[in-house]
């Protein structure tokens, strides 16, 4: 099993979106950077644990917890020539982008940023390092672990 923080703008597909989606599940599309495409494409899994991340919101955190619940499909947001994700290189036969199922568990407090800073078992989680801002990053078992029982704390 492996360990992912994923973010959302809270704005369009929120931890509460989720939760009162249709079996708490909701297609994660509209990645468009190819490192995080290339995480969901090949290496989550069906049962992978998520840190659901609100991220561009005036206090970023962690929101929730969630896990992967399909495999990977075409992000269908890349073919709709209207939408904001659409690329034009993508095709049917070739689509360029990847979506996957999330699965929200649970709604807990918001785990701020600034806290996220000052808990030293986090300290190398990639989200807190200088520049980072990728949509998808690994997460340890000990970062995962800890991240946890904070929030039942």
């Amino acid at each position: 099993m492996q360990y992912w923080l994923m973010k959302s703008e809270p704005d369009e597909v929120s931890i509460d979106d989720v939760m009162a989606s249709k079996d708490q599940t909701t297609p994660w599309f509209g990645v468009r950077n190819y490192q995080a495409r290339n995480f969901m494409r090949d290496q989550m899994q069906v049962g992978d644990g998520v840190l659901f991340y609100h991220s561009s919101c005036p206090e970023p955190g962690i929101a929730g917890l969630a896990e992967i619940v399909s495999a990977p499909y075409p992000d269908a947001s890349q073919f709709d020539a209207k939408g904001k994700y659409y690329d034009p290189k993508a095709t049917q036969e070739q689509p360029r982008w990847i979506s996957i199922d999330v699965k929200g568990t649970q709604k807990t407090r918001l785990l701020p940023l600034a806290e996220m800073r000052t808990i030293p078992a986090l300290e190398d989680m990639v989200v807190l390092k200088k520049g980072s801002r990728l949509s998808i990053t690994p997460v340890t078992p000990a970062q995962w672990k800890a991240v946890v029982k904070l929030l039942k704390a």
